[in-house]
Order: structure tokens, then sequence, then C-alpha cells
């Protein structure tokens, strides 16, 4: 039985007691539409978590994907656009291309990479397609020791169900007291 139908048929037979208060009759066929309403303190709080383990997500396939030497999967984070921007040690870098060569040099054959991991994930929503995350990096050896690390902050927008970079700027930590950078 449809909808309608099922409607219709309750109308009927409530119709038919006649002892149904006309206040009840109105209210049943609302009942069955009932939303109940999220507050917005609770629906902020559920979308900063969607946000945040949707981010956690994407850095963890980012570095498995640094750390199986895949710059195509390591670039997949970044918003493929001249206007998408990463800040580091070397300067400005504008555009998905120049973002994707000067990483390069790490992917190519024989070259030296340690293994990437990311810590410290927080994350504070500018409005409902704009993300700011910060968090650490941490470059490591086969041994385990951490060879660089740094903090660094990502504007992110969401494209689609996906949060993706438009924005980075990675810091370096300073060597320790008595090694050279």
């Amino acid at each position: 039985m449809t909808s309608p139908e099922r409607y219709r048929t309750l109308r009927r037979a409530l119709w038919s007691l006649r002892v149904v208060p006309l206040g009840v009759a109105l209210t049943m066929p609302l009942a069955a539409c009932w939303v109940e309403e999220v507050p917005e303190a609770e629906r902020n709080e559920r979308s900063i978590v969607g946000a945040r383990n949707a981010v956690q997500a994407m850095l963890d396939s980012s570095a498995v994907a640094w750390n199986e030497g895949r710059i195509e999967g390591f670039m997949d984070d970044y918003v493929d656009s001249p206007s998408t921007t990463y800040i580091g040690g070397t300067g400005l870098v504008e555009g998905w291309d120049g973002i994707r060569e000067r990483y390069a040099p790490l992917f190519q054959p024989g070259a030296e990479r340690d293994s990437l991991r990311f810590v410290d994930l927080k994350l504070r929503r500018l409005s409902a397609t704009l993300t700011l995350a910060t968090a650490r990096y941490i470059l490591y050896g086969e041994d385990g020791r951490t060879t660089a690390s740094g903090p660094f902050t990502l504007v992110l927008r969401k494209v689609g169900r996906e949060w993706r970079i438009i924005h980075d700027h990675s810091s370096a930590d300073p060597p320790p007291p008595g090694e050279e950078p």
C-alpha cells in the first residue's frame, strides 16, 4: 500500500470513529513526517568530526603514497589549479604543476627520501566548504630516527565529498643544538 493510500485509509478510519479529537486527527499525518531538529552546536560538532576523519584519512593516504614513491598519489591531495599554493623553505610555489615540480626530484628513481607520517592534526572549520588544518610532519629513516620535522598549515576546500589542499604552508623545525641544518 502506498503512502497516499495509507493516509486515505487512516483518515477514513478516524472519520468513521467520530470520537477522535480534531487536533489528533490533524497531527497524525504530520507525525509520519517528523524530523528531529539537531541543535546547531551538535551539527557543528558532527561536521568537524566528519571533516577531521576525512582529512586524517587524506593525510594517511598521502603518507602511504610518499612512502611508496608514488608522486601522483601524493599530489592527489592538492587541488589541480594554478591558484593552489605552497610555501616552504624555498619560498612561494604557485600552481599544482609548480608544486609537483618542486616535489618531483624526491620521487626520481634512486632518490633518497625518508619515510613520512603526520601527527597532531587539528581542524578549524572556516565555512561549510573551507577548513584550516594544522599538524606536524615527521620524516624518519630506516632506523626510525627522525631526520626532519615541522609544523604545517593547510587550507582545504571541499570538492564533492572530499577535502583537497588549496594552500600548504610547511615549516621545518630547527636542528638540535650541535647539528647542522
